[in-house]
């Protein structure tokens, strides 16, 4: 497993993400019920220890009651991975979200993507600056997310971040609320993937691609393959996997990604 740094971190380039662990399926109301059965506390760890296993040190989830939990017990019964937490908006103000990362042991934390597209519809970015101060005076390594190249025409040149998570697809509008409504339809766009492509060059810092895989609808090799192309040697990506019906989904998209990174890199 290759690691680059994301301000003091070293970060595993392959990131596991925590969507499906908190049942946000983006296939649908059903699937998202079928997560929330497999995914028990046990399963979660498993998997973790599993990505551990694999090279891979760090973990993207949500600032929530569930994902502390769970994690405390995880590190408590031995595990290391490192947390990159996730605002939950639903969970309160960013005050309350960035006191819960720092305080279950989060090492950075990012604004979620539906509060910066949120915001950004709102004409309100402005407001995410104080909620990266907050961060970073928590002693955290701070950055946003987003779906929308917007966004990060605006945070290059108004905030100071460690990194970005730029999403490949912007598949449901953010416009009126900033939280994913359940059963909501949602439209995976080669455009979308183009545009945040044209936007990651121009950023200085760090970016971590997700959404890679547009929540299950690309063919794992080929999403690979792409993210490779376009994956600049500081950078890292970020999947989620369910694994009830393919028990070796992670070690085998580990596997693709490094071989798509080393047919990029053919001299390593």
């Amino acid at each position: 497993m290759e690691y680059i740094k994301i301000g003091e971190l070293q970060v595993s380039r392959f990131i596991i993400g925590g969507n499906p662990f908190s049942a946000f399926s983006h296939q649908g109301v059903e699937m998202d019920e079928k997560m929330k059965r497999y995914y028990t506390c046990q399963k979660i760890k498993d998997t973790l220890a599993e990505a551990e296993r694999l090279g891979i040190n760090t973990f993207v989830g949500r600032a929530d009651n569930h994902i502390i939990r769970l994690l405390l017990e995880y590190w408590d019964e031995g595990g290391k991975i490192q947390w990159f937490a996730q605002t939950a908006p639903e969970v309160g103000s960013s005050e309350i979200n960035v006191k819960m990362a720092k305080e279950g042991g989060a090492m950075a934390c990012h604004i979620h993507g539906g509060v910066m597209d949120y915001l950004l519809a709102q004409g309100r970015l402005g407001e995410a600056k104080e909620t990266v101060k907050m961060i970073r005076d928590a002693g955290m390594a701070v950055a946003v997310a987003g779906h929308k190249p917007k966004v990060f025409h605006w945070a290059k040149e108004n905030i100071d971040v460690d990194y970005y998570l730029c999403s490949y697809y912007d598949a449901t509008p953010r416009d009126e609320k900033a939280e994913l409504v359940p059963g909501q339809d949602e439209n995976y766009r080669e455009e979308d993937r183009g545009a945040m492509m044209a936007v990651i060059p121009q950023l200085s810092k760090p970016v971590i691609h997700y959404k890679i895989m547009a929540a299950g609808r690309n063919e794992p090799a080929e999403a690979f393959a792409y993210t490779a192309k376009h994956l600049r040697t500081g950078d890292a990506v970020c999947v989620g996997v369910y694994t009830k019906d393919l028990p070796g989904m992670l070690e085998e998209d580990v596997k693709l990604f490094e071989k798509s990174l080393a047919e990029k890199y053919p001299q390593l």
